[in-house]
């Protein structure tokens, strides 16, 4: 019988290993090796010639010089839903594979079929491949969301060999496989789900993705922690990689590109989930700053930059006395460890003792902010709720705040203070590094370099 060659493999960091260890030597993680194939050691040199021949794109490529290379703008084509064609970097490139997470129910399969029907209806050869559904559920699915439904082929197959046998003789410009943790190849001796599985499934659909020029749409599954699951080495392997966040208890869901070839990193569209589907939110300040008409204590207004726009998110702050011994911190959409150091810079810079009370910090509309210029907004929510004095709701506020009670600039402070002004906004506490040079009408810009400025400023 043929020797199975086999590697041990990092589902953290995706490092190989000639033999199982518990600690991963690349990233220090403790049982995360998982074994895999790597196929038969008798295999014919003459199959081993032709696979290297073939390329992994299709063709047998050779050296150029950078300035010879053809730099001619690529083929684009919109997804016809404008928020996803904003995350994905302004369209689908063909040849390029897509991965898109999310929790269960979060609406990846609903957004996908929208996609693929919409782009079928418009004459662009489209196959949907379902690993997880029947036909039946599928095509319930589609009529429930009142899509068209005559173009769109639907193949309900596991197997990525008769996947792509199928896709070679209906030659779609699409391809969407739902999901990657449910194929399987005939030539890996494990279950479908497996480390080796994920990997060689994902390695042979983008193989036939990028011969064919075909747009290859993969959906994965993610843990308990909110990762994706399987191989890290998955994300790699893949052009693009979006994250759809939001539960079933919530209407309103992000889609956030993490990884991008072809476009900005960390670009945010907003859709909402109604009886017909998934629908673009044009506006997504608007349904966070859905606010009370009275100004209340701890509530303040901030503006973000996500990807390549800016978008104003309300940030909310409770103190209140403790009754234990250790006061509690807790951060919902913030990073824990940036509210102790602020609370640390805002004892030694403005004079404020908070050791003996608890502090509550939620960002507004389950957006996750990850950018230091929430620092200022999140200090002054804090002062605000711990005086109990509350700010005029019309003031908006944004800056990093450094250990030595500076404030510093942001990127993108033009555009912010604009947004701002846009939505009513008429007094804004800047870095002043961020005062633009021209005034914008309607809007008294305060600059400040300080936090006791900050805190007069108030």
């Amino acid at each position: 019988m043929a020797k199975i060659k086999t590697a041990y493999v990092c589902t953290d960091c995706g490092a190989e290993h000639g033999q199982w260890q518990g600690q991963c030597a690349s990233c220090k993680a403790w049982n995360t090796l998982s074994q895999i194939s790597l196929g038969s050691s008798t295999q014919s040199p003459a199959v081993r010639a032709d696979f290297r021949k073939q390329g992994y794109a299709g063709a047998q490529s050779a050296v150029q010089n950078l300035s010879d290379i053809d730099l001619q703008a690529l083929p684009r084509f919109s997804t016809s839903i404008d928020e996803m064609d904003r995350v994905l970097g302004g369209g689908l490139v063909p040849g390029s594979v897509i991965l898109i997470g999310g929790n269960p129910g979060a609406g990846k399969s609903t957004l996908l079929l929208q996609v693929m029907c919409l782009l079928a209806a418009q004459d662009r050869p489209a196959l949907y491949v379902t690993g997880e559904e029947s036909l039946q559920q599928v095509g319930m699915r589609a009529q429930r969301l009142q899509l068209p439904r005559d173009n769109l082929k639907l193949f309900a197959e596991t197997n990525v060999e008769l996947i792509c046998k199928a896709a070679q003789e209906h030659k779609p410009q699409l391809l969407v496989v739902d999901s990657i943790q449910v194929m399987h190849s005939s030539d890996v001796p494990s279950a479908p789900g497996s480390v080796s599985q994920v990997r060689e499934c994902a390695a042979y659909l983008i193989q036939y993705a990028k011969q064919t020029n075909t747009v290859l749409l993969l959906v994965g599954h993610v843990t308990k922690e909110g990762n994706l699951a399987g191989p890290k080495v998955l994300e790699h392997m893949i052009d693009c990689f979006v994250m759809l966040e939001g539960g079933t208890d919530n209407k309103y869901r992000i889609l956030r590109s993490q990884k991008n070839r072809f476009g900005a990193v960390n670009e945010l569209g907003v859709f909402a989930m109604t009886e017909l589907g998934m629908r673009e939110v044009k506006n997504p300040s608007a349904i966070f700053l859905a606010r009370a008409e009275d100004d209340s204590p701890g509530s303040l207004v901030m503006v973000l930059w996500e990807g390549t726009r800016p978008l104003l998110v309300e940030i909310q702050a409770l103190v209140d006395a403790s009754p234990l011994g250790n006061p509690r911190r807790v951060a919902v959409g913030l990073e824990q460890n940036r509210l102790a150091m602020l609370l640390a810079v805002l004892h030694r810079h403005g004079g404020l003792y908070m050791a003996d009370q608890d502090v509550f910090v939620n960002v507004v509309g389950g957006v996750k902010v990850s950018e230091t210029s929430a620092d200022l907004a999140l200090l002054l929510a804090i002062v605000s709720s711990f005086k109990d004095r509350p700010i005029d709701k019309n003031t908006v506020v944004f800056g990093e705040v450094g250990l030595a009670g500076e404030i510093r600039p942001v990127q993108g402070g033009q555009e912010r203070l604009q947004e701002a002004a846009k939505h009513g906004f008429t007094r804004a506490i800047v870095p002043k590094a961020n005062v633009p040079k021209t005034k914008i009408p309607g809007l008294e810009t305060i600059g400040v370099s300080k936090v006791e400025q900050a805190l007069q400023a108030l």
